[in-house]
């Protein structure tokens, strides 16, 4: 009985910090019901509430440290119970099958594709002959071919004819989910159209803030050249259509890219200098600063400040997380509490996963929030133990440098997870860009913000471009390096909630048991470097297949299907084109058939009708994908277009009890956001 006498005395040492683990109890819930590979059903909830309901009748009559553990469990089914609520609240039409015909609708969005084509997100949509409650409700159209007369405006009414499509699944069993995402935002359809489109109304003549966002954006990338405009147009309205795929590589290469969405550092740096500047301003007159609270005064002014930044830059989901963050510590200054502290991070945390559940698995809440609590972790650490490190100056230094080094630090594993990149000198680029960022470009951005009612915006808009210039200087210099960017292969899923809450516990808990969060860090890491890549990745659509062999993975086809090309390499760190991949020795192809060695037997691809004419058969050992139908019964196992439509992508594994076979539908399951079935036989690879 001693044992659990101790782990009751280690539960109640962390009596005051226990609201630190009700957002990481509430994210474990919500993380479930995404992991889960069914969709719960009514008995799933009942058994639930009957679980609750027993935790609240034992806590009265268990010790405080246990009754604290079913506290969080209870937390925990709050948690799978919301996220359930979010994901059938967000249910709207989606398209079925592709779509060829006329595209109406409202422009909502106006961003840029990967291949830097102009592409709108349309709502009220109207789709010829379908009824309104079959048309989604959001589609989003690239623009490709003679588009350069268009200049497209937010609540502008367009019209083309294009080619939609439902959102696709994963391009491989345990990948990110581009359908989940795309249900969330209620987006129905994605496509794309070669013909101009067509203005048929204009935008309202009353301004809205998306239009004088829009306007404002257009007004500093005409001021300024060329990626320096983009940038501004980036970091003050949100909107980076203006910058160019050769910049935006420099500033990945260099872990230097978050400049450009505007989050927690932006906010965080705008609403730090209009809260100092008005302070300072009203120390200047002492007998106003004598009579009233000018601390507090300053404070909700700055989160006026933020609230405005928040609109003019299109709220998106990083910029709600970061004023939600800033938002939490303006007002417990407000309250007369600390501003910066680990409460105040788990009120916004908590906040955040309440609006959007979802957004627990992406890569902007994982890194900002873990940057942040890494940061108030160690400075509260090392508060007072520098006073006379060099001076003021020095001080202000070895902050910086130390700030950048846990940040990334703190970042870096979620930075390779999910970009599958390590940045080799992304800590020397960001000492050298983030404190031009802060002390030259946020400042210049608020500067040009005041003097815009007297005409003289120019005058901030040209500092800020000297800032933005010098970003981009730095970015271009260290990505030109040799080695600047190394690929890193995607860890198995238990890797990256490994290392998550081995640090949380390294950082949260209170006692001599905190170094047991080293353990599951250091197995997190060591599954990330012993981790295998599937040897046969076969794409949902038939139409790409991918072995991997001793110098890399083999692609079946040169060119098509290339945004499951380029993930089906980045996912194996593999940093080379897909032409390249698919030169690789190995291949035997012919006409459209395409054959490799694999388990002791060979595994076929078919593509395009002559190929299927030519094929002669297949041995039981072997494994044929097929677009096509074929003429004779196979005796072989047979993956077609139809049966890929049902399972999604597939991961082939040969191990020694025999070839393993994973399915999108095996690990996902049945879900809201799943894929629909489709009714059209094609498998075009529609544009970026």
């Amino acid at each position: 009985m001693q044992i659990f006498t101790r782990i009751e005395q280690a539960l109640l040492a962390q009596r005051g910090h226990l609201f630190l683990w009700v957002p990481i109890s509430f994210g474990i819930g919500i993380g479930i019901y995404f992991a889960v590979s069914f969709e719960p059903a009514p008995k799933h909830h009942i058994t639930l509430v009957l679980i609750a309901i027993v935790l609240l009748a034992l806590r009265k009559r268990l010790p405080l440290g246990t009754a604290s553990v079913l506290m969080a469990g209870l937390v925990m089914i709050s948690g799978i119970f919301w996220a359930d609520l979010r994901a059938h609240l967000s249910a709207a039409p989606r398209l079925e099958y592709r779509y060829y015909g006329p595209i109406q609708g409202r422009v909502i969005k106006i961003d840029r594709s990967s291949s830097s084509a102009l592409r709108l997100t349309l709502d009220q949509v109207i789709l010829s002959k379908m009824p309104p409650d079959k048309t989604p409700k959001r589609v989003r159209v690239s623009l490709h071919g003679p588009q350069d007369w268009y200049r497209p405006e937010p609540f502008q009414w367009v019209g083309m004819t294009g080619h939609l499509g439902p959102p696709n699944g994963p391009v491989e069993p345990g990948g990110f989910d581009f359908q989940r995402h795309a249900w969330f935002l209620k987006l129905g359809g994605l496509g794309y159209t070669r013909v101009p489109a067509l203005e048929l109304r204009g935008p309202p003549k009353n301004l809205r803030v998306l239009t004088i966002r829009h306007r404002l954006s257009r007004s500093v990338q005409s001021r300024l050249d060329a990626d320096i405009g983009g940038f501004a147009a980036a970091v003050t309205t949100g909107d980076r259509s203006g910058i160019s795929q050769t910049a935006l590589k420099s500033l990945r290469t260099t872990n230097l890219a978050h400049l450009l969405a505007i989050s927690g550092l932006h906010m965080g740096l705008l609403a730090s200098f209009v809260f100092a500047t008005i302070r300072c301003g009203f120390v200047i007159l002492p007998s106003v600063a004598l009579r009233l609270p000018v601390k507090k005064i300053a404070a909700a002014l700055a989160l006026v400040g933020a609230t405005g930044y928040l609109l003019l830059s299109g709220a998106s989901v990083a910029t709600e997380r970061a004023y939600v963050m800033a938002a939490v510590a303006l007002v417990a200054v407000m309250l007369e509490r600390r501003a910066l502290s680990l409460r105040a991070v788990a009120m916004a945390a908590m906040i955040v996963l309440i609006l959007r559940p979802e957004s627990l698995f992406s890569p902007g809440f994982q890194m900002s929030f873990a940057a942040t609590t890494a940061l108030i972790a160690v400075f509260s650490a090392l508060r007072g133990r520098f006073e006379n490190a060099g001076g003021r100056w020095g001080r202000t230094l070895l902050a910086l440098c130390v700030s950048s080094f846990v940040a990334g630090a703190a970042t870096a594993p979620f930075a390779a997870a999910h970009f599958n990149q390590w940045a080799l000198y992304g800590l020397p680029a960001n000492l050298l860009a983030v404190p031009m960022m802060g002390f030259v470009v946020i400042p210049a951005a608020v500067l040009a913000a005041c003097l815009a009612p007297l005409g003289l915006e120019h005058w901030g808009l040209i500092i800020m471009g000297w800032g933005l210039e010098w970003i981009l200087g730095v970015a271009d210099f260290f990505a030109g390096l040799q080695g600047a960017r190394r690929a890193v292969p995607t860890p198995p899923s238990a890797v990256l909630p490994l290392i998550s809450l081995g640090s949380l516990v390294l950082i949260l808990w209170r006692g001599k048991l905190r170094v047991s969060g080293a353990l599951p860090v250091f197995l997190g890491l060591w599954l990330w470097f012993h981790a295998d890549r599937p040897d046969v990745l076969i794409a949902e659509t038939g139409g790409l297949v991918g072995v991997l062999s001793g110098q890399g993975r083999i692609l079946s086809q040169p060119k098509g299907q290339g945004f499951v090309a380029q993930n089906w390499l980045e996912n194996d760190g593999d940093d080379v084109l897909q032409s390249n991949a698919a030169n690789r020795g190995g291949l035997r192809s012919k006409n459209g058939l395409f054959a490799v060695d694999f388990a002791g037997g060979t595994l076929w691809h078919i593509r395009g009708k002559r190929a299927a004419a030519e094929f002669i058969g297949c041995q039981p050992q072997d494994i044929l994908v097929t677009q096509q139908p074929l003429k004779m019964a196979p005796k072989c196992l047979v993956f077609d277009a139809k049966k890929l439509r049902t399972t999604g992508a597939l991961a082939i594994r040969d191990t020694a009890k025999g070839v393993t076979i994973t399915s999108v539908l095996d690990l996902r399951g049945n879900r809201p956001w799943s894929s629909p079935k489709q009714t059209d036989k094609s498998a075009s690879d529609p544009p970026q």
